[in-house]
């Protein structure tokens, strides 16, 4: 493993923090190319050895040689909660299934003792919004992780602005958390999306929607280590059953954050 950053003498380096491979394509694509480390936080997907193959080879045929793999087994926890109501707790998301929720939380402590020596020394940081995009409680529990060593490491946080149906009322929750105090919009970059995507789909290892289409303008929200912050409250969202080539008729790529959080 290797995570010695590339970068101009005296510039602090960048990182984008992702729990699994091809997240990176799908969530941070705008910023793959001037980080100066890439890392994927599990590998092998719980239970499914035909899978966890699959993503092994992709990850060694990626293009990425900033690629720092920490290869922590999943929890398969990703969608073991609540949907309606899902409830935060210090790990991550409250997880149903007791065995699943044993794996999860102990796999908290692994993940910050495992970013520690990754991300020290880094300026920013990418990684999973609060929400977990679409739910995933790994995506959740990565922020969380990350974000707890935030003021021990002294870097800026950010993420984007990705939602879905089934995180939509969890996010709303949370609109109200003063959580950034830094917003720019980016663009993907589409190019790099979609050569890291055929890698995937060579490979087996693509887990998302054949019909993904990235948006022409995604939203980063930062936060500094100090001062105070702003709530999403009124921020708009990009929905994503609604950025597919064939989005349901009743589903705009766009989403509005209630103006006080519910």
């Amino acid at each position: 493993m290797r995570h010695e950053g590339r970068h101009e003498e005296g510039r602090r380096p960048s990182a984008v923090v992702v729990a699994h491979p091809d997240d990176e394509t799908l969530w941070l694509s705008s910023v793959l190319a001037d980080a100066d480390r890439v890392v994927f936080c599990f590998g092998d997907p719980f239970g499914r050895p035909a899978k966890a193959a699959a993503r092994r080879r992709a990850v060694a045929a990626l293009p990425l040689p900033k690629l720092v793999d920490l290869r922590i087994p999943e929890s398969g926890a990703g969608f073991a909660v609540d949907r309606a109501d899902p409830a935060a707790t210090p790990f991550g998301l409250a997880i149903r299934d007791a065995d699943a929720r044993g794996r999860y939380e102990a796999n908290f402590p692994r993940l910050v003792a495992a970013l520690r020596p990754v991300l020290e020394g880094c300026a920013e940081v990418y990684t999973h919004n609060p929400w977990g995009e679409y739910g995933h409680a790994e995506h959740v529990q990565v922020h969380r992780a990350v974000a707890a060593l935030q003021a021990e490491l002294g870097f800026r946080l950010w993420f984007s602005n990705y939602v879905d149906a089934a995180s939509w009322p969890f996010a709303c929750r949370l609109a109200g958390d003063p959580c950034w105090n830094e917003r720019r919009a980016a663009r993907p970059d589409v190019a790099t999306a979609r050569r890291l995507r055929s890698v995937y789909r060579r490979q087996g290892a693509w887990t998302w929607t054949p019909f993904h289409r990235w948006p022409a303008e995604e939203t980063l929200y930062g936060h500094a280590p100090a001062g105070e912050g702003r709530s999403l409250a009124g921020e708009v969202l990009l929905d994503v059953a609604g950025l597919r080539w064939w989005p349901p008729p009743w589903r705009a790529a766009r989403r509005r954050l209630p103006d006080r959080p519910v």
